[in-house]
């Protein structure tokens, strides 16, 4: 896939921004613990869906209807990628410190650099490959490791299926529908299936336990992580395609990290300055340019005929 430098780099400003909001909502996050997990997040899905159409609408962009096997891969980003992984979370950190679960999404970059070029009818690129295993590594070392046992070793792998279901069964429908399309309808989607879930296990009534912080967390959640993050991750991918766009996930680590300390964490030790300094090298040597077969041969003509 060619893609004009512009294009390319703000492509690859969209897939930052987007993967720096999802490390930024770390602690926001966190004021949600004691809130009915299904309640909320069916809340903060509506809302972003209601926002999404109003925007889409502002800016003049279409949102057609699935059809045919589109509802299967819609309904398959809806369940896994945003349902079943906010369950994953919350219930893996039953059973494992956080650090812990936050390696198993810095396993995303290798995951979707071997797997995505295969779906997009091509094959994983060595440069990439390399660059992913490095992003890797250097999130798993912000991530520092964590303790964990088995069952949380158990939710920890079903995060990193989540997260990878979460953009490459989007793949197939983001010709037709777009970010916008692909983030509109996996969001009412999930809605709905969220507030199923909600009033089956939480009650009717579980909305009005809700507090002040809650309603301000959930909004930006809705706001940021949901409705902006979402059209410029779906944005990046399509662009970039997947196995690139997949070294961005690094970016969510460290900013992570980088809130924390904003809000008055410690400053991070030698392991996750490592880390983040791995990070930036891994993305480095995924973002750089590199000659098309194109290129190369008329390089080599214009080599040749200098010669000559």
């Amino acid at each position: 896939m060619t893609i004009r430098a512009d294009s390319r780099s703000g492509a690859l400003a969209m897939g930052t921004v987007a993967m720096a909001s999802v490390g930024g909502s770390v602690a926001v996050s966190g004021v949600l613990a004691d809130a009915p997990l299904f309640t909320v997040q069916a809340i903060r899905y509506a809302a972003a869906s209601l926002l999404l159409l109003a925007l889409a609408r502002a800016v003049r962009v279409p949102i057609r209807m699935p059809r045919g096997a589109e509802w299967l891969c819609l309904l398959g980003v809806a369940a896994v990628g945003l349902v079943l992984f906010n369950v994953a979370l919350v219930r893996g950190s039953e059973h494992a410190e956080p650090a812990a679960l936050g390696v198993a999404v810095a396993c995303v970059p290798v995951v979707l650099a071997l797997v995505g070029p295969l779906l997009e009818g091509g094959r994983p690129a060595r440069g990439v490959l390399l660059a992913a295993v490095v992003v890797t590594a250097g999130a798993v070392l912000v991530q520092s490791g964590g303790r964990t046992d088995p069952a949380g070793l158990g939710w920890a792998a079903t995060v990193l299926v989540c997260e990878v279901g979460f953009t490459l069964l989007a793949v197939p429908v983001l010709g037709r529908h777009g970010p916008w399309g692909v983030s509109v309808h996996t969001c009412w989607i999930a809605t709905a299936q969220l507030a199923v879930l909600a009033a089956a296990t939480e009650g009717t009534a579980a909305a009005t336990t809700l507090r002040a912080p809650h309603v301000a967390a959930i909004a930006y959640l809705a706001v940021v992580l949901t409705a902006i993050a979402f059209v410029l991750w779906y944005s990046a991918v399509g662009r970039l395609g997947t196995a690139l766009a997949g070294l961005l996930t690094g970016v969510a680590p460290v900013a992570a990290a980088a809130v924390g300390v904003l809000l008055g964490a410690p400053v991070p030790g030698p392991a996750v300055w490592a880390g983040t300094a791995l990070v930036i090298t891994g993305l480095l040597i995924g973002v750089r340019p590199r000659p098309t077969r194109k290129k190369i041969a008329m390089l080599t003509t214009s080599s040749e005929g200098t010669m000559g």
